[in-house]
């Protein structure tokens, strides 16, 4: 499968929106996101606009995603930088500054096609390069029993921190933080 990876643009927020609205309707989507399609549906276009303006400009954030020679979305991840005094981090706030990638999705008919690979390749070598403030970790969290995207976050060096947090809504399951360090 042919596809290219490259960080998204400001004006393409409808297409960030409708391939997050896809990805919410994965099988998985309950093991995967912390998010709903309905709550997603129920956004302003406002709050996709600031989101994708953000990531497009990669101070605070970077969206990737993988098309393919069509232009049709294969797969998307999004960076976020996150401080020490971010109290709203997922987990709590981090002991140092790190990049923390959240909405990993890719089609059902791209797995296993180095599309996943990619994107993570570019999202770390974008955390590592950011000039300031400078990454010690790159992390993200899994649903304990998402075993697939356990496998791939091992084979792409993403290895547990020790941390389980509770997922919201759901106090019983777990989320396991994955990360690593700076090399």
């Amino acid at each position: 499968m042919t596809h290219t990876v490259r960080p998204v643009r400001s004006e393409e927020w409808p297409e960030v929106r409708d391939f997050r609205l896809i990805a919410l309707q994965d099988p998985d989507a309950h093991l995967a996101f912390l998010d709903t399609y309905e709550a997603a549906l129920a956004r302003p276009e406002q709050i996709w606009r600031d989101r994708v303006a953000a990531a497009a400009e990669g101070r605070t954030s970077r969206q990737f995603i993988a098309e393919d020679a069509a232009g049709r979305w294969l797969g998307s991840v999004v960076v976020l930088v996150e401080l020490p005094d971010n109290q709203a981090a997922f987990g709590g706030p981090p002991t140092v500054p790190q990049a923390h990638l959240v909405g990993v999705f890719v089609r059902p008919e791209a797995r296993g096609s180095g599309v996943a690979d990619e994107l993570f390749r570019a999202a770390v070598a974008w955390s590592w390069a950011l000039p300031e403030p400078r990454l010690e970790r790159v992390r993200l969290y899994v649903h304990e029993k998402n075993t697939r995207a356990q496998a791939f976050y091992a084979k792409a060096g993403f290895l547990p921190s020790g941390l389980r947090v509770p997922i919201p809504g759901d106090e019983a399951m777990r989320e396991i933080e994955l990360a690593v360090p700076r090399p």
